[in-house]
């Protein structure tokens, strides 16, 4: 891993891991995202999840808006954090993660507190999103 990709690790996880324990969840997973802005600003978001279930908030999204309400405008990276094996953001999310952060964005996800990070740019995790 670069020295780059291991600073954003250092930074981000221990915010991602916190707030995932603030997730309100009706199914099994709870999910934490921290997000780094391009002024160097940490922002978090968990899943929120609603009842009738069409209107749930992923923690990708949570964090993405929460970065734009504080004034920033973009991301340079991106985590997520579940207990859960073999899981990449949603399509969904990662709309946001290309509008929000653009192609070369990084965005990593961990399925366990010390497990390994797998860090890929938005392109690579949609290599063919419209430009």
């Amino acid at each position: 891993m670069s020295e780059e990709l291991e600073g954003y690790a250092r930074l981000l996880t221990p915010h991602a891991w916190r707030v995932r324990e603030a997730a309100r969840v009706i199914g099994p997973t709870r999910v934490g995202c921290a997000v780094l802005s391009d002024n160097d600003k940490v922002w978090v978001g968990c899943n929120v999840e609603h009842r009738f279930r069409s209107h749930d908030v992923h923690a990708e999204v949570n964090a993405l808006s929460s970065l734009v309400a504080g004034g920033d405008n973009k991301a340079v990276a991106v985590i997520v954090v579940a207990e859960r094996s073999n899981f990449t953001p949603c399509g969904s999310c990662m709309d946001w993660i290309f509008e929000i952060g653009g192609p070369s964005c990084w965005v990593g996800v961990q399925a366990a507190e010390n497990a390994t990070i797998t860090w890929c740019t938005a392109r690579d995790l949609m290599p063919h999103y419209p430009d």
